[in-house]
């Protein structure tokens, strides 16, 4: 494990339209020390093209194709197995960053000695075109938090290893991300939050229903099967869930 560097995984899958943005925006950051793992899940768009070509000038590019498709949370954990990091981030790959994100957490992490750091976003729409709408981190937020407000972005964290420990994904085909945030939160007392949105988080117009009725069941899941609460606790914190969901979606810059 090498003490300052940054691990950054990247599942990528059919992801051509949009994967150079994010590479660019790993490349454009102030933090220099950092590798980025790629895991190709069995793409067949030219994603793995459009990946070596950024290779040829960019040594800290790590590319990995898996042999199946296999989901995100089984390529992220092939991600975290090579990772030579103290470090670990992970980027979606049509999500973008801002040039100081990895700096900025760096420096929070370090200021409060915290190894569980994450940002606000902002949505992004499909054609790359900014909307007002942020989702604004806590200044921190604990386990029970986090139950009743699933505001971690899986592109927005960083976490120190060396004081949380080895960890993988959990894994499960959607929402691994919030199950494996609380799994961390019972290694330690609080996530801190970033006000600043480092984070641009594309969407569709056209799959916002469809996600919305996606991320209720996986949200239910995660507290039924995952971490085993009964039916009224589920019920409880749902109800929480469901007021902060329709809070991210509608709140706007002022």
């Amino acid at each position: 494990m090498k003490d300052n560097l940054v691990s950054i995984i990247t599942p990528v899958y059919n992801a051509k339209d949009y994967l150079s943005e994010a590479i660019e925006s790993v490349i454009n950051q102030s933090w220099k020390n950092w590798e980025l793992i790629l895991i190709d899940d069995c793409s067949d768009d030219g994603s793995d093209e459009l990946i070596r070509q950024f290779m040829k000038d960019e040594d800290r590019i790590v590319y990995i194709r898996m042999e199946e498709n296999s989901g995100a949370a089984k390529t992220r954990n092939i991600g975290l197995e090579k990772a030579n990091g103290r470090y670990i981030a992970f980027l979606d790959s049509d999500d973008v960053w801002k040039p100081r994100k990895l700096e900025m957490q760096l420096d929070l992490m370090k200021k409060i000695n915290s190894p569980f750091v994450f940002t606000s976003y902002r949505y992004m729409l499909s054609d790359s075109s900014l909307t007002d709408k942020v989702a604004r981190a806590p200044k921190k937020i604990d386990y029970e938090g986090l139950l009743k407000n699933t505001i971690i972005g899986c592109s927005t964290v960083l976490i120190d290893r060396e004081i949380i420990g080895d960890f993988r994904m959990t894994n499960v085909r959607k929402g691994q991300d919030t199950a494996t945030w609380l799994k961390l939160l019972k290694k330690v007392e609080f996530a801190h939050g970033i006000y600043d949105d480092l984070v641009d988080y594309r969407i569709s117009s056209t799959s916002l229903s469809h996600n919305k009725w996606g991320a209720i069941k996986r949200t239910w899941n995660t507290y039924r099967n995952i971490e085993k609460l009964s039916f009224l606790k589920s019920c409880y914190v749902f109800c929480f869930y469901a007021f902060n969901a329709v809070k991210k979606r509608v709140k706007r810059e002022k």
